[in-house]
């Protein structure tokens, strides 16, 4: 066929070629060869739960490779990581990292057993979320200004899922930006939370979307901002905090896929090339912008890179706030 009329590869062809690519790597390997254990460090049917359970169900349906998820909660994620940390590092055991485990618990607790930098191999960033800060319906603060504003003058209680979650340093971010003071009111999820939010206890509450989207569709919560770079499907109406005059803020949650550190570099490319494939799935995309989440991928010394920067900008936000776990 002439070059003139070649086309270029369409995104669904495109994605069948890298995994074309990986199975040939994987006969070649020999890797995987028996199933792969995947520790999720934070309890089932939670946020990291479940998005993990749905990326690796999308790259099993496309290699046939078995993935069992071992859910080890505790300690912010602490434990369950550290059993990745100190796992063999053939391929055969991976961890589900994130921003509390991998960028806000080194400077929230006095001491990790394990060192976020050094003792991982990054595989592939899953995905990415902002916060949002919600009030009541009923409640008189309108907008961004409006919160400023109040803080200003009187007590703004801010509640989030627990102290040092994403929630919680992501609010105090903000806080210090605007030049204003919340008082933190941490509860043991968003259930609580929310009830309390309502009935009037706290002013505002910083959560996930999935958490809150439904409530504010039904009239329950308002939304004032979310924390993200750019306004995100599931709530196009909600301006970013950064439009509502603080440019550049960003403040996002992230799911990652990390294995022990000396993993060989021929099973993290499979890996992250099976990975890349499932989050380019068009019907993948869609259902995580219905929950305001975004699908990411990248290679494996990006993710590294990124975690780096996460680690250092987390960790001077926590510092910042005084917040401790010990």
């Amino acid at each position: 066929m002439p070059i003139s009329r070649l086309r270029p590869l369409t995104r669904r062809a495109l994605g069948a070629v890298l995994l074309l690519a990986a199975a040939a790597a994987n006969a070649q390997s020999g890797f995987p060869n028996q199933p792969i254990r995947l520790v999720v460090p934070f309890p089932p049917a939670g946020g990291t739960d479940t998005l993990t359970r749905l990326v690796m169900n999308e790259v099993t349906q496309a290699t046939q490779w078995n993935f069992v998820i071992d859910n080890r909660p505790g300690a912010g994620g602490n434990i369950g990581l550290d059993m990745v940390a100190k796992a063999k590092n053939d391929g055969y055991t991976l961890g589900s990292g994130q921003t509390a485990n991998l960028a806000i618990n080194p400077s929230l607790y006095s001491k990790l057993p394990f060192d976020p930098l050094k003792d991982f191999a990054p595989v592939a960033l899953l995905a990415s979320q902002p916060v949002v800060i919600v009030v009541r319906a009923d409640s008189p603060l309108k907008n961004v200004a409006d919160l400023k504003a109040k803080a200003l003058k009187d007590a703004v209680n801010m509640a989030s899922p627990g102290t040092g979650t994403v929630g919680h340093i992501a609010g105090e971010m903000f806080a210090r930006r605007a030049g204003i003071k919340f008082t933190h009111v941490p509860y043991k999820g968003a259930g609580p939370a929310i009830t309390d939010l309502i009935g009037g206890v706290t002013d505002i509450y910083i959560a996930t979307p999935p958490s809150v989207i439904q409530m504010i569709k039904a009239g329950k919560l308002r939304a004032l901002a979310v924390t993200s770079a750019a306004r995100i499907p599931a709530l196009a109406d909600v301006p970013t905090v950064a439009e509502s005059g603080y440019s550049g803020f960003v403040a996002e949650d992230w799911k990652a896929l990390v294995a022990p550190a000396g993993t060989p570099e021929a099973v993290i490319h499979q890996l992250n090339v099976a990975v890349n494939a499932a989050l380019k799935k068009p019907a993948f995309i869609t259902r995580m912008q219905e929950e305001g989440t975004t699908a990411r991928g990248g290679s494996p010394a990006e993710l590294g890179a990124f975690i780096k920067t996460e680690n250092q900008r987390w960790g001077a936000a926590v510092k910042a706030s005084g917040a401790k776990a010990d």
